[in-house]
């Protein structure tokens, strides 16, 4: 049989309470455990250390360069033209000869040329024949005209002594005046023809250098003619004209070659320039004067630009470096160069290696590592860049370390953990 407890209502109160401040107790832990989880950042992914480039930011000297690929090729090159036409008939030295201003490269014929050479040289001695007849006949003329001078004065001195005499003759009265008056007539007359025989000869002196100008201009004219059929003829022996390297000689025995054609190349190898090919796009910076320096390879040669191409071809731009530094014993034409410009040389800025998606001037997002290798995202203006460096503007200080190689697989994330390096 079973019996009823009595039970106490203060106690059934106080266990309700215990009861309902345990349950608000649970209920706002969870509330906190829940809102902690929530805020909780999600894991930062790892990336591979060999993956993750990394450079530090520092202070010191930028230098601002361009880069291009290109060739040595001679300063001085000079073609050789046919001033005639002619057939080969003797090639005397090939290509990679050293020549001088009077060595013969090759030998050319033209008979027709030679029956000119002879036609002219006939010609002109026939004009000069000429001209020297003419010259006798003026010579002849003027000596009569001089004689008739020299006859006329000897008579005006004559009749002057016969009126001298006369007129002494007058004085005493031993003749009339009648005939001392023809005596005065007679020295007039003569003195008139004395003096029309002098003004013949000045004219004849006069026109005697104008008859003779146009048979001497036929003559220099026949001449002029003569001697350019004879250099012309002295030409099929072909010369290089200076001291250098034959690099070409494109024509072979028998062939029949026009005037003005290209028929031997000769360069100075002791004097070479490089010939750099510089992209259009890092062209507009480049001035003439700028130092480069030129890698052959074999060693390194200091120069300046000299020449920039007024247009772009193939996306380059060609841009002469002339050599200020001594050339090293290799060089030869046509070798195959590395040319650098220095555009600008800044000091004392902050630089890091240049990550390989950045731009000058550009603002860009780089992740800065810390100290427990857990790299941020930063926000980075850049400055002027050179071929490995750029300048930092703002963002980064001296020291820090940034990550330079392409991270754009991690673009969603604020920050990431380099991997064990």
């Amino acid at each position: 049989m079973a019996m009823d407890v009595n039970r106490d209502p203060a106690i059934l109160k106080r266990k309700k309470q215990r009861q309902t401040i345990l349950a608000v107790i649970g209920v706002l832990g969870l509330t906190g455990i829940s809102a902690w989880v929530m805020n909780l950042k999600p894991a930062a992914p790892t990336v591979d250390a060999n993956a993750a480039w990394t450079g530090k930011v520092v202070r010191g000297p930028l230098v601002r360069e361009v880069k291009g690929a290109g060739t040595l090729i001679p300063e001085d090159i000079r073609w050789i033209t046919a001033t005639t036409s002619g057939r080969v008939e003797r090639i005397v030295l090939q290509a990679g000869s050293k020549v001088k201003p009077d060595s013969v490269i090759l030998e050319l014929s033209n008979p027709d040329l030679r029956e000119a050479v002879t036609s002219a040289e006939l010609r002109w001695r026939s004009a000069q024949a000429a001209l020297k007849n003419r010259k006798a006949d003026l010579s002849t003329q003027r000596l009569q005209l001089e004689t008739s001078v020299a006859n006329a004065q000897s008579d005006l001195e004559q009749q002057e002594l016969q009126y001298a005499a006369d007129l002494e003759l007058n004085k005493l009265g031993l003749i009339a005046a009648l005939q001392l008056r023809q005596s005065e007539a007679r020295v007039t007359r003569t003195k008139n023809a004395l003096s029309l025989e002098q003004k013949r000869l000045a004219m004849n002196r006069e026109s005697e250098v104008s008859q003779i100008a146009p048979q001497a201009a036929d003559v220099t004219t026949l001449k002029n003619a003569y001697d350019l059929q004879n250099r012309n003829l002295g030409d099929l022996r072909v010369k290089a004209g200076m001291n250098g390297v034959l690099q070409v000689v494109p024509v072979e025995v028998g062939q029949q070659v026009g005037g003005g054609t290209n028929i031997a190349r000769v360069a100075d190898p002791s004097r070479l320039k490089a010939q750099i090919r510089v992209s259009e796009t890092q062209i507009r910076d480049v001035r003439l004067g700028q130092k480069a320096v030129v890698d052959t390879r074999n060693g390194t040669v200091t120069g300046i630009v000299a020449r920039i191409d007024p247009a772009a071809q193939n996306g380059t731009v060609g841009v002469d470096v002339t050599m200020t530094g001594v050339m090293p014993q290799s060089a030869r034409p046509d070798l195959s160069v590395d040319g650098t410009i220095e555009l600008q040389r800044l000091d004392n800025v902050l630089k890091v290696q240049r990550p390989s998606f950045s731009q000058a001037d550009a603002t860009i997002q780089l992740y800065r590592v810390g100290a427990d290798n857990e790299a941020i995202r930063v926000r980075v203006k850049l400055g002027v860049s050179s071929v490995a460096e750029v300048q930092i503007i703002e963002g980064l200080s001296e020291g820090d370390e940034v990550v330079l190689s392409d991270m754009a697989a991690y673009e969603a994330f604020d920050r990431v953990r380099i991997g064990r390096r």
